[in-house]
């Protein structure tokens, strides 16, 4: 598909976007400091997506500080009003996607209880919906089912599994991918639902392929504490073993906790062939293999890169085409090793249209591939949307239409070096004026995770106050090699909190940040992380924010420990956390600032009271806040929930912030 070079203004006539204005009129902030009303609003435009016939877009938005998201249906040749308005009341629709040319599929949720008293349990309940455009017919199923596969070879069905409707980017349950789903086919004409596979503690989950075959599994042997590796070729009724790792040997803890090695595709025409990430032996860096269905066997390697793991593969833009165009990697962004020249082009097309291109992804597609939706986020993007028809490019909307590009700031992805050698990748997010600058470390959450700085909305935010704003992938983050990862086991606390330090103290050495006017802000692993930094001595702080931390790693582990015996697993939960904050709070000599919702399921609510409990016994000066109905992660966080910590969070530092405030 060629684009045509237009200009923007000239493809937008006649084409109304789709972002609308969330709240009462607020002027788009181009300059000086963003009211905390428009960032703590919720995503205005959460998706859009082209049907696979190219003649409907599906949007879903919110179109209210404290309204609930809804879906809207367009057709592509006429976006000037919506054909179709749909909500799931008392529901509240949280995702939704095509699945054929008229029906989406979704998921909704609905607050049902006000407590949470055991370990992931949520307050909220989950129901699965068909919608069918051309008969305007909603259709409930009840049950929480996550889409599989849409299953392009037979039109009137597709694939679904028990699952959690709570994207979870935190990587902070170890052991979700061993806890057993099972997996349905579902009829789009009657709603019928067949089973397919069912999990089980041998063979908990699994990968498959466009036909709706079983291709790959794994899982932990209780009795020879050992993690298995399974294949099946198509039309296989039993699983094959190709690979185990001993988990009695420390050493194999990367496996368990990367989800390195892993089954990243398939070959669409090779029904044999597919795609494996694995360490190869005696190297560091995790690279893209060929698998061979038929013998079970790795094969040559495709791509590997010198700094970073790859993370998984790119397939082709145009639905039900399992085509292998990219490696994945990270990087200044999330990197691209092509494989296919054409969709290459196509991407460096969009890039070079596209203002402020950053992170560009097709989102969705026409089979017949004349049409598509781009959406890109970026440091000058919160993420945007974008029409591609007939050779034409249109913004559709944006996850929040109030922030100019200008309001925003450039992020640098740097590398530094830590006290004992290691070199620590990071980003920094650099404010608009001269510095020195005062900063706020920003640990990521997990930690076992890989985090790609794109656009992040706490860090856009503090930078828009003024604050250089620094978020190092200390040792134990994913991505970034076996060493990095796993040095970082046994140093909770200790050689991960000196990376965080050391990134502090290398700007300050360059001059970028004022020695006096540092502090450390963080949410789950990160909230932990500010915790231990308000106890160091020497301190470089001059305050820190714990946001939902664990505070007492004791009562955490002995959940995530019931029949986990393996050395590698306890391993795991003996070092981490090898600071624990709630029996240092004598030694904190900061001011401290702490936040936590009372219905987080992941980092439960008696982390926040037993360290309040513990710190006003000091004496000393802290501040708490609760945040009411507010679970852990992002898309659970409603607009009063970031409204009332921002404005915390900002007056704190402004004032509170060590003498006279950051």
């Amino acid at each position: 598909m060629k684009l045509i070079k237009a200009s923007l203004a000239a493809a937008l006539i006649g084409v109304s976007t789709i972002g609308l204005v969330a709240a009462a009129p607020v002027a788009t902030q181009a300059q000086g400091a963003i009211p905390v009303d428009v960032w703590a609003l919720r995503d205005v435009v959460n998706a859009v997506q082209v049907s696979p016939d190219g003649k409907h877009l599906l949007v879903h938005k919110v179109e209210s500080r404290e309204g609930e998201y809804v879906l809207e249906i367009y057709r592509t040749d006429d976006l000037s009003k919506p054909l179709r308005r749909v909500n799931a009341d008392p529901m509240e629709i949280v995702s939704a996607t095509w699945v054929s040319g008229t029906q989406i599929y979704g998921t909704a949720w609905q607050v049902l209880r006000k407590t949470v008293k055991n370990q992931e349990e949520d307050v909220r309940s989950y129901a699965s919906f068909f919608y069918d455009v051309e008969a305007n017919k909603f259709s409930r199923v009840d049950g929480n089912f996550g889409l599989v596969n849409t299953l392009p070879n037979d039109p009137d069905s597709i694939l679904v599994s028990t699952g959690t409707a709570v994207g979870d980017t935190t990587g902070s349950d170890p052991f979700a991918r061993f806890r057993p789903r099972s997996y349905y086919k579902f009829n789009l004409n009657n709603g019928s639902r067949e089973l397919v596979l069912r999990g089980s503690s041998k063979y908990p989950q699994a990968s498959f392929d466009n036909d709706g075959n079983p291709r790959f599994t794994q899982s932990i042997d209780p009795v020879s504490n050992k993690l298995q590796f399974f294949f099946r070729k198509p039309g296989d009724g039993s699983w094959t073993q190709f690979l185990e790792t001993d988990l009695n040997d420390v050493k194999n803890v990367a496996p368990v906790y990367t989800n390195i090695p892993g089954l990243a595709g398939f070959d669409p025409d090779d029904p044999n062939r597919g795609y494996f990430i694995n360490w190869a032996e005696g190297e560091d860096k995790a690279a893209l293999f060929e698998f061979d269905f038929a013998t079970g066997t790795v094969g040559k390697k495709l791509f590997q890169d010198e700094n970073a793991d790859v993370m998984g593969v790119q397939t082709h833009s145009i639905p039900g085409n399992d085509k292998l165009v990219a490696a994945v990697y990270p990087g200044a962004k999330m990197e691209r090793h092509w494989f296919d020249e054409e969709e290459k082009a196509l991407y460096e097309a969009l890039e070079q249209q596209i203002p402020h291109a950053h992170q560009l992804s097709i989102s969705s597609r026409s089979v017949d591939g004349q049409s598509m939706i781009v959406s890109n986020r970026g440091p000058r993007d919160p993420g945007s949307f974008w029409l591609v028809k007939d050779g034409k490019l249109a913004k559709l909307g944006s996850r929040n239409p109030l922030i100019a590009p200008e309001a925003l700031a450039d992020v640098e992805y740097i590398r530094y070096t830590a006290r004992d050698g290691r070199v620590i990748p990071a980003y920094l997010t650099k404010p608009n004026g001269t510095g020195p600058f005062p900063l706020i470390v920003l640990p990521h959450g997990g930690p076992m995770v890989n985090e790609v700085v794109t656009y992040d909305e706490w860090g856009q935010l503090l930078a828009n106050q003024g604050y250089m704003v620094l978020q190092p992938q200390y040792r134990v983050s994913v991505g970034w090699g076996r060493d990095h990862f796993l040095a970082g086991f046994d140093e909770y606390g200790k050689a991960m909190q000196d990376d965080k330090d050391d990134g502090a103290l290398h700007l300050v050495k360059q001059g970028l940040v004022d020695p006096d006017r540092i502090a450390m802000f963080g949410w789950s692993y990160g909230g932990y992380a500010a915790l231990v930094a308000a106890s160091r001595d020497p301190n470089i702080y001059q305050c820190t924010i714990a946001g939902a931390a664990v505070s007492n790693w004791p009562k955490l582990k002995q959940v995530w420990g019931r029949g986990r015996d393996s050395a590698v697993d306890q391993y795991w939960l003996n070092t981490a956390y090898g600071v624990n904050p709630v029996a240092e709070v004598d030694k904190v000599n900061i001011p401290l600032l702490m936040v936590h919702g009372d219905v987080d399921r992941r980092v439960l609510y008696y982390h926040f009271t037993d360290y309040k409990k513990a710190f006003e016994q000091t004496g000393k000066d802290g501040q708490f806040i609760t945040l009411e109905g507010a679970d852990h992660f992002y898309n659970t966080l409603m607009y009063n929930h970031q409204q009332q910590f921002f404005t915390k969070m900002l007056d704190y530092l402004a004032n509170d912030c060590g003498p006279g405030g950051l």
